[in-house]
């Protein structure tokens, strides 16, 4: 009998207390802002790969090359800090029509270049050393989280200037943020090179730039609830 008045007496207090709980009007917007900037280095992951039908031969091949590629890295002035392997992998392929198995060796060096002025000179002297795969190129700012902060102020802006603009027809303010949800995205471009090649463009007494870098664009977007007044 007691269980049951101690539970009816918790459920009547959580009743009355649902029932108290008010309302609170928002008013719901979407913000959004972009930040523009020149990329200031340049991320560069580049293999390479070597195939063989003896383990021992294919990993040497290998290693020889991309010893020849770090060496031309460091001569480049690449500070140590800014390379590094990445992936190291020498695996059998097996041929089930010829019943004979080959084997495939791969290593992967990243590279970050903070003088954009020696990225063509550094992707010829790699291809040249032996680099026979470049799996991505990606320009970036080295202060990516600072024009984030300044992206996300300018969305929070642009969300408060939204909720101001719907509530003033209707003699409200805008008060407190209640909630808000931050989707930041980040605009990594890809180089885009000439169509013309660099010898045909020498021809006709033009610049030897290879390479459109374009921008980099930092966006964010937040969702905000702002408590009316």
């Amino acid at each position: 009998m007691k269980k049951l008045v101690l539970f009816l007496t918790i459920m009547f207090m959580t009743m009355s207390y649902g029932q108290e709980i008010k309302q609170v009007p928002l008013i719901n917007v979407n913000g959004e802002g972009k930040v523009k900037v020149a990329p200031d280095q340049v991320c560069i992951s580049a293999s390479v790969e070597t195939k063989g039908n003896n383990a021992k031969d294919v990993k040497k091949q290998n290693d020889e090359k991309m010893d020849a590629v770090l060496k031309f890295i460091k001569k480049m002035n690449i500070p140590t800090a800014d390379f590094k392997t990445k992936q190291v992998a020498l695996n059998p392929q097996y041929d089930y029509e010829k019943k004979k198995t080959s084997y495939n060796a791969t290593q992967t060096v990243e590279i970050v270049v903070k003088d954009l002025a020696k990225y063509d000179e550094l992707m010829e002297g790699l291809v040249q050393q032996g680099i026979n795969r470049i799996d991505r190129v990606s320009f970036e700012s080295s202060k990516l989280a600072q024009y984030q902060s300044e992206a996300r102020k300018l969305a929070m802006k642009d969300a408060k200037t939204k909720a101001e603009e719907y509530v003033a027809v209707l003699g409200q303010k805008v008060g407190k943020a209640f909630t808000i949800s931050d989707n930041s995205q980040v605009y990594h471009p890809q180089p885009m090179y000439a169509a013309m090649r660099m010898k045909e463009a020498d021809s006709m007494g033009a610049s030897n730039e290879t390479l459109a870098i374009g921008e980099i664009e930092i966006t964010a977007n937040v969702s905000v609830s702002f408590v009316l007044d």
